[in-house]
């Protein structure tokens, strides 16, 4: 992250331009190789594991330049095992495409998630992986290797292109995904409680996480208590290969904050190759959607609700229809942190996005974010804006300065390239969205869509945007903006995104919410939610009335029988947890 404009215009240029002025770099070795460039290709080697990427492409074998960043703003491959330290400048924005190949290693199982896809046996490929925040991720175990490839929405089809050449070689040699790494725990592990919660004092945030001894080392050394992290986002520049589940537990168990920070779509004022849209509901729909992959990619890293996520949207020159895009961008972004119990945060220049959003603090047509994180490198520690900000604006601890950048600094024999910063944090409670005002009880829910009218339609506009999906003000009409909505909304939770309401919709919209156990004699809101979502997933009537009595017990027994569930009318986790889902 930075304050400085010219790095910025430099730093935001297209994929083409990158790719024109990179020359191969191969640094040959015993594990790893790359023949010379044939036909605007060449191929890469490691551990049997053979892949043709582009012939500008970098190659860096990591066995003989172990410290190498792993940075994906120009297209490179990196083979072998990341050290845990690595020679990253503070702040890589922007994001081509790269890719990693290491060996399978409890290490680099621990970065394995739900969405690593496994190659079959004999095959080096996975042709239905999916890509979870931008980045596919394959264990070819009959090669013993973890390839990680990152990309952004323009370079998906490019870097899914690279590995379906995929083969394997006679040296390559099985290993299997760890099983030690995976977690069998009851309980997760998770931070210390939201982050960065309530601190004052200094921070300081770097392009890649620390290693745990790096981290050890400047807690007992530095001035430094909190530390940013870049958990999500399509345009970060570095890879992350420290930070797991297990690094946010140990680093906040030992006093760590953690400001988590996401790169996304940035201004469409700017050079950048990833920009949002002029047009502000389109801005806010992408917004909605970034901020849905950061609560995902928070989950699996333990961040719970509570936390603050950092929307890094760098300088840009301040026009009027470009303010009116951030603005959306960020409203999107805040309502749909909060319709999961997160705050919203905001990372720019002061001298723009900070400015622009303080210069709408009071207009109900955006959204406004919690906290705010401003890049204004003048050297003093403290919280102060400025003629930027008024200091009545997000006065309730809700600031973080950055107030040096791209510095060097060594505490216990470990070197970082660090951005300095000075938080004045508390924890805070997002507002719940409600749907009130609107009827949602209804004797059934039929399918509504596009050109649909009438109350139903009304209550699932209503439902989306208390979701954090703004269909516009709720009508009763079923147009385009509630059909991104509702498609937005369906990809959140996994369901097909046609931007229909079905029973499937229905329930997952319905049941929204806390997720308390409820049974037979219970009463009360959970209750009510619980009525409405089974009548649409049930497709007959269950009588809505807030009370837990005989008709709702068979439902539920009904319900969890024809899921899978076990049938004892406790509605649990489990139970929630399929409505929820749509199931």
């Amino acid at each position: 992250m930075s304050s400085r404009t010219p790095w910025r215009a430099r730093a935001g240029t297209t994929l083409l331009a990158v790719l024109a002025g990179i020359g191969a770099f191969a640094v040959p070795g015993s594990a790893a190789a790359a023949s010379p460039p044939e036909t605007g290709r060449q191929t890469v080697s490691y551990h049997g594991y053979r892949v043709e990427v582009p012939a500008d492409w970098q190659v860096v074998d990591l066995t003989a330049n172990p410290r190498a960043c792993l940075r994906f703003d120009r297209p490179a491959v990196y083979l072998g095992e990341p050290a845990e330290e690595n020679d990253c400048p503070a702040h890589l924005v922007g994001r081509t495409a790269g890719i990693v190949v290491e060996p399978l290693t409890a290490r680099s199982a621990a970065r394995a998630t739900a969405a690593t896809a496994r190659a079959r046996h004999g095959q080096a490929t996975a042709p239905t992986a999916v890509s979870s925040n931008d980045t596919i991720q394959i264990a070819v175990e009959d090669a013993g290797v973890l390839v990680t490839a990152a990309h952004t929405p323009e370079t998906e089809s490019l870097v899914r292109g690279v590995l379906g050449s995929a083969e394997l070689t006679v040296s390559a040699g099985r290993t299997e995904l760890p099983r030690a790494a995976q977690r069998t725990e009851a309980t997760p592990l998770a931070a210390a409680g939201p982050q960065p919660g309530s601190y004052l004092g200094k921070g300081f945030d770097a392009c890649a996480a620390p290693s745990g001894a790096a981290m050890n080392a400047w807690q007992a050394n530095s001035p430094y208590s909190a530390v940013g992290v870049y958990i999500s986002g399509s345009f970060r520049g570095c890879a992350q290969p420290n930070l797991t589940a297990s690094w946010v537990s140990s680093q906040t168990g030992n006093g760590w904050r953690l400001i988590p920070i996401d790169v996304g779509r940035q201004a469409p004022c700017t050079g950048y190759s990833l920009k949002m849209s002029t047009d502000p509901a389109t801005a806010r729909s992408q917004g909605v959607s970034a901020a849905a992959a950061a609560v995902t990619a928070a989950s699996g890293l333990g961040i719970p609700a509570g936390s603050a996520i950092y929307s890094d949207i760098e300088a840009y020159t301040s026009t009027a229809s470009c303010k009116a895009a951030v603005l959306s961008y960020l409203s999107g972004w805040t309502q749909r942190l909060h319709s999961s119990g997160y705050l919203s945060g905001f990372y720019s220049s002061a001298a723009s996005g900070i400015k622009d959003a303080a210069s709408e603090y009071d207009n109900s047509a955006y959204t406004r974010v919690d906290h705010i994180f401003y890049a204004w490198w003048n050297g003093a520690a403290d919280t102060g804006t400025g003629s930027y900000v008024p200091s009545t604006y997000w006065a309730g601890h809700q600031r973080i300065h950055q107030y040096v950048g791209e510095v060097t600094e060594s505490y216990g024999g470990y070197s970082i390239n660090i951005d300095r910063d000075y938080l004045d944090v508390g924890t805070g409670t997002p507002p719940a969205p409600t749907c009130s005002g609107a009827n949602l009880d209804f004797a059934s829910y039929p399918t509504v869509q596009s050109g649909s009218t009438g109350d139903q339609v009304k209550a699932a506009q209503c439902l989306l945007k208390a979701a954090g999906y703004d269909p516009g003000s709720p009508d009763g009409v079923f147009g385009p903006a509630t059909t991104t909505a509702a498609k937005n909304f369906q990809t959140s939770r996994g369901l097909t995104a046609d931007g229909v309401i079905g029973p499937k919709t229905w329930t997952a919209l319905l049941s929204r919410g806390s997720t308390p156990t409820v049974q037979n004699g219970s009463t009360g809101e959970a209750v009510t939610r619980l009525q409405r979502a089974l009548t649409a997933a049930l497709g007959r009537t269950v009588a809505i009335d807030g009370v837990f009595g005989p008709g709702t017990d068979q439902a539920v027994r009904d319900y969890q029988s024809s899921r899978g569930l076990t049938a004892d009318g406790i509605v649990g986790s489990g139970t929630w947890g399929a409505l929820q889902s749509g199931k």
